[in-house]
């Protein structure tokens, strides 16, 4: 079996979670802080990006981090062209870790309008998802935004995903879909029954053998999103944490029964940059293993 098969299997009924490592530059900051790297210990992007990456690089090393609890792992494109321990990393989180990689494929949010953010447009994606394919990389993901109940707003967000995700296809990669529900919005439950039809829909006008993801906030009927997980198109539903705390999150995905976890922020809680090795495993397997078992 290919490497791209058994990456297939494993996403569509690998027992774990997708871990998020794709902060882009406007996170990052934020990212770092928690970690304990301030602005005022990096001088410009450079050394700040370097920052990061020597964190997810310690995440990626962990004893924890293996395919046995972390299914996929979601790839900043400047982590994409680079390495760990002299080895592309995508490579490394295939061969070694046995974790298949996926990359985040947006450049951000367009204003507000109807309800909604759309993505802004991604010049040069054609050749981005070539040399994605080339290191090895499994998927991608796109995100955009929908504030509110606004049906006009949640279809133009859909249509535009579905249009992305067939170049996506196109290319010989797995996208993920990723219209997240802010948890925020005083119609967030109604949104999330307009989001379903919507992508429902587009689901049924894709070709037989093609496969997408989807990556939903956590919605407030746990069963809201199971047909859309049972969907022949579609290989698995995974859900973002959107700002619940790590608690609420996980105890809300344990009610989810048809979704995994790609969660963020939760994956670093409690993270320092100051910890032995043995502290930092111990405190990223404690937030792993939380994360899986709430997945499974």
């Amino acid at each position: 079996m290919s490497d791209q098969n058994v990456m297939r299997e494993q996403m569509k009924s690998g027992a774990g979670f997708i871990a998020a490592l794709d902060q882009s530059g406007g996170s990052t900051p934020k990212a770092l802080s928690l970690y304990g790297v301030e602005p005022s210990d990096y001088s410009g992007d450079e050394e700040m990006f370097r920052a990061m990456h020597d964190m997810r690089a310690r995440i990626i090393l962990a004893d924890d981090f293996t395919k046995d609890k972390v299914i996929g792992a979601i790839l900043f494109e400047r982590t994409m062209h680079d390495t760990i321990n002299d080895t592309p990393v995508a490579e490394l989180l295939w061969s070694e870790r046995g974790v298949v990689p996926f990359l985040k494929i947006d450049k951000g949010l367009e204003e507000q309008a109807d309800g909604v953010q759309l993505l802004k447009p991604m010049p040069g994606l054609e050749e981005t998802l070539q040399v994605a394919k080339s290191k090895g990389v499994f998927g991608t993901k796109e995100r955009s935004v929908i504030h509110e109940a606004n049906e006009t707003g949640i279809a133009d967000n859909v249509a535009q995903q579905f249009e992305v995700a067939r170049t996506v296809i196109a290319a010989g990669l797995v996208p993920i879909l990723e219209p997240e529900v802010n948890i925020h919005s005083e119609t967030k439950g109604e949104a999330e029954v307009l989001l379903e039809a919507e992508i429902a829909k587009h689901l049924d006008t894709l070709d037989e053998g093609v496969d997408v993801m989807l990556k939903l906030t956590l919605p407030d009927e746990p069963w809201r999103y199971d047909k859309l997980a049972a969907h022949p198109r579609v290989l698995r539903v995974v859900a973002l944490s959107g700002g619940y705390s790590t608690d609420e999150a996980c105890y809300r995905l344990t009610q989810a029964t048809s979704m995994i976890a790609s969660f963020s922020r939760a994956l670093t809680e409690g993270l320092n940059v100051k910890m032995s090795d043995a502290e930092f495993n111990a405190a990223l397997g404690s937030n792993i293993d939380k994360i899986y078992r709430a997945s499974i």
